[in-house]
């Protein structure tokens, strides 16, 4: 088997140092001609390593300034509490959990009518091709992009809740917004997956190669049957998910303070 290209080999290694902490966010890398001497590489070399890291958003440069490590504050959604209903909530859920750790959310809103692809046609038990409502939402946090949600919503919903076809954020939030029109959520169904992400998906969440999206696809349900299809494309390296199953008093107690 073939060894990876010099320039790789240089930027795998000091990825593993800036994961192990040996530099930590903030940190400046040691100069290109010290890096040359390490590694017994060209000055050509060496940069490609860097920039390589540097399109995966591990770390910066700066003319006459050298190479940093990029601090990456990890957002942690707790996916079950999400649109939780009975959790107090400031406005939707995702201005929620952001507000709630003292950080600022932003977003922008588009909404049209789309026809239902095969895929979002499956889970919301409609006809391939038939009209739904579509609500796309790019969001930030602190100005830092950090997802955009695509949810389509059944057409014959549209009848019972006009607001859903209407340009502009509901401030409330869909799901209590449904609530209230008698169209109450009791269930979803998540679908957890990775990939790279797309051309648009890495111009959106300004994300380089080599960092993989998280797509959190969510369908929701009345007692009868789907009222929606969520799906969430996450920043990979900027995210985490949790979930609350079960009684966790013993988790509480044994937390360290």
């Amino acid at each position: 088997m073939d060894k990876q290209p010099k320039y790789r080999q240089v930027a795998d290694a000091l990825r593993r140092e800036i994961d192990s902490g040996t530099y930590a966010p903030g940190a400046r890398l040691p100069s290109e001609s010290d890096l040359m001497k390490r590694f017994d590489a060209s000055r050509n070399t060496v940069r490609n390593g860097l920039n390589l890291l540097v399109s995966q958003g591990l770390i910066s440069s700066s003319q006459g300034l050298g190479y940093e490590v990029r601090s990456h504050e990890v957002f942690k959604l707790n996916a079950s509490r999400f649109e939780n209903l009975d959790f107090p909530q400031n406005g939707d859920a995702y201005n929620t959990d952001v507000t709630s750790v003292g950080r600022r959310p932003h977003q922008t809103f588009r909404v049209e009518m789309s026809p239902a692809s095969e895929d979002v046609a499956e889970r919301l038990k409609i006809d391939a091709g038939s009209t739904t409502v579509l609500r796309f939402c790019h969001r930030f946090v602190d100005d830092v992009p950090w997802s955009t949600q695509a949810t389509w919503y059944p057409g014959w919903l549209v009848e019972q809740s006009p607001r859903l076809s209407q340009p502009g954020d509901i401030e409330e939030g869909t799901t209590r917004y449904l609530t209230a029109h008698g169209i109450e959520q009791v269930g979803y169904f998540d679908e957890i997956a990775t990939r790279m992400p797309t051309p648009e998906e890495a111009r959106l969440l300004e994300i380089g190669a080599g960092v993989p999206v998280l797509l959190w696809t969510r369908t929701g349900y009345s007692e009868d049957r789907p009222i929606r299809c969520t799906v969430t494309t996450f920043r990979g390296d900027l995210n985490q998910m949790t979930y609350e199953i079960g009684s966790l008093s013993g988790r509480e107690e044994n937390e360290p303070q």
